[in-house]
């Protein structure tokens, strides 16, 4: 069997592989095995055949990647705490400026909640998360509707 070969049936195994396994990885080590290939056609040694190998990965990883993610769509989902943030909740202890922290219940649990604008927010007022800063929820007014 050829070195061309070779690359050949790496690259589609990688192929498939990138199937069991997306982020398209797998598929810029394919593409180094395909240019790989087609340097093993040309007689310049196996030495060349892994730069071609090298730079077809490298260059794929670089510029298809990137955009094939971009193509895909998808949006970033945040998770944990960061899920907070935009949500909707309820001052159960008072946060004032002395203390700066008081008590917020989101989506039904208890977290620490500090004032965006270290202002006071009377226990009862009705928040929205703006941010998180370790475990505190830093929360604001949210805007009476007419």
């Amino acid at each position: 069997m050829s070195d061309w070969q070779v690359w050949i049936i790496a690259g589609i195994a990688l192929l498939i592989a990138e199937v069991i396994a997306p982020g398209f990885w797998l598929l810029s080590v394919a593409v180094g095995c395909f240019t790989a290939a087609l340097a093993g056609v040309l007689p310049f040694g196996v030495v060349f055949q892994v730069l071609a190998f090298a730079t077809g990965t490298v260059l794929s990883a670089a510029l298809l990647r990137p955009f094939l993610l971009r193509r895909r769509g998808g949006h970033h989902v945040r998770t944990n705490v960061d899920a907070l943030i935009g949500k909707t909740g309820v001052v159960v202890e008072r946060i004032d400026s002395l203390q700066r922290t008081g008590r917020v219940i989101v989506d039904g649990e208890d977290w620490r909640g500090a004032a965006l604008d270290d202002g006071i927010i009377e226990s009862g007022t009705r928040i929205t998360v703006v941010a998180v800063d370790g475990a505190t929820l830093k929360v604001d007014p949210e805007a009476l509707l007419p």
